[in-house]
């Protein structure tokens, strides 16, 4: 102590190069630092998505939810396994400890699920790399079209767009109609041309799926040959050939009624007087920084309402962490002015000494730079809890202690003289 001390006195522009790296140190980080509204004290998890259309609880619970409960038991590391069944989906969620990195539980889940026994088509899914506080952003689709033609742009337009934003997990909808196509068989039809539901649901397989016929050489080039069976439209549809009868082709739409709907929903979504319309909710990857995230969300949106969606239609915001975020920021900025404008007055009181005020004071940014370099140092967000329970008490008590010792011993000798030895002293009791 005694050596430091004597060093700090003896060489002032050394000290001064330090505390000048030491603040610059503290401003990178903390303009790396991610700063959350709250902290994450959530488990490690991986949640296990299976959709099993038309099936009642009892089946999806027998033929896959069980499979993949004993599929997933005995992975390392795991801590508990969670599953809920309902109508046509099998929820199912592995809680790891905290040691564990999400990616690596990912794989394990992953390498687990290839050994599952399920029925035909049907794939488990994993779900983002999310948490519950990484719900950022909010909308809805606004505009003089219908719900279904909303939810349409909404799935193929604007949630695969935001989805390739960096640190974006996954986008949810709520809300409109799934478009499809509907086939109606006309039984008294079917039965005149003695067609068989087999018949017409091979006929719409086949004409819903493209074929490659190899090549055909002209001269010195070669053309492609290719079936291409894309459905644009429900007359697409009408027009696929069942059968012949008496070297006739018959069409769907001769034995069949074929129209535009939308899925059976189990539920809608609404904001204030309006009762059907289409939100989404951006979620954050884990991790990630959410300033970052939801800078390069806004630029994004701005696009796709200047330039790529219809006229008319346009994204609007419903709920925004940025105002969350720059209250949390503001409150801790704040409390810091405050708490040293008040640690100044106090000590300008009781030392009746403008110089060691601002000494003790200048602890405070101080110590608020060393904590931002910390946490970055440790992968660390910060958030209100950890920057606003900083006590500027316990902050200052140190350089108050320091500092007034100083004081009273350069007071013992000539107020025009420079004592190293007091300062030394004083530091050193």
């Amino acid at each position: 102590m005694k050596r430091l001390a004597s060093f700090a006195l003896n060489q002032p522009f050394f000290l001064i190069l330090l505390f000048a790296l030491f603040i610059a140190g503290g401003v990178a980080a903390f303009s790396t630092l991610p700063v959350e509204a709250f902290p994450d004290v959530t488990d490690t998890q991986v949640q296990v998505i299976t959709l099993f259309p038309g099936r009642a609880a009892e089946e999806v619970e027998k033929q896959v939810t069980l499979p993949i409960e004993i599929g997933l038991s005995g992975i390392p590391h795991s801590l508990r396994l969670f599953s809920h069944t309902q109508f046509g989906l099998s929820f199912i969620a592995v809680t790891f400890d905290d040691a564990v990195d999400p990616y690596f539980a990912r794989q394990q889940v992953l390498e687990r699920l290839r050994y599952v026994d399920l029925p035909e088509r049907i794939e488990p899914e994993l779900g983002p790399l999310a948490t519950p506080i990484g719900e950022i952003y909010r909308y809805r689709i606004k505009g003089d079209i219908s719900p279904t033609e909303m939810r349409t742009i909404q799935d193929w337009t604007v949630a695969r767009q935001l989805k390739t934003v960096p640190g974006v997990a996954d986008v949810v909808t709520y809300g409109g109609f799934i478009k499809q196509y509907e086939v109606e068989p006309d039984s008294p039809k079917m039965k005149a041309y003695d067609v068989t539901l087999q018949q017409l649901f091979a006929a719409l397989d086949r004409g819903s799926a493209n074929a490659g016929g190899g090549y055909l050489e002209k001269g010195e080039q070669q053309y492609l040959i290719r079936g291409i069976g894309l459905l644009k439209s429900a007359d697409d549809i009408g027009n696929i050939v069942v059968t012949e009868r008496n070297g006739t082709p018959l069409l769907v739409k001769d034995i069949s009624t074929v129209e535009t709907g939308g899925v059976p929903r189990q539920g809608l979504s609404g904001q204030d007087n309006e009762d059907d319309i289409v939100t989404g909710l951006v979620l954050m990857r884990k991790g990630e920084n959410p300033s970052a995230v939801l800078q390069d969300l806004k630029v994004r949106i701005d696009t796709l309402n200047s330039s790529v969606l219809p006229s008319g239609v346009q994204i609007v915001p419903i709920y925004d962490r940025t105002w969350l975020i720059d209250t949390t920021l503001h409150t801790v900025f704040r409390n810091l002015a405050e708490g040293a404008l008040l640690v100044t007055g106090v000590l300008l009181v009781f030392l009746g000494s403008m110089r060691a005020a601002l000494i003790v004071a200048l602890m405070i940014p101080l110590s608020l730079l060393a904590t931002f370099t910390g946490l970055t140092l440790r992968g660390i967000p910060a958030n209100l809890l950890s920057l606003g329970a900083m006590d500027f008490g316990i902050i200052v008590d140190g350089a108050v202690i320091v500092i007034e010792n100083i004081f009273r011993k350069l007071a013992e000798h000539s107020s025009h003289q420079r004592d190293f030895k007091s300062d030394r002293r004083a530091l050193k009791e």
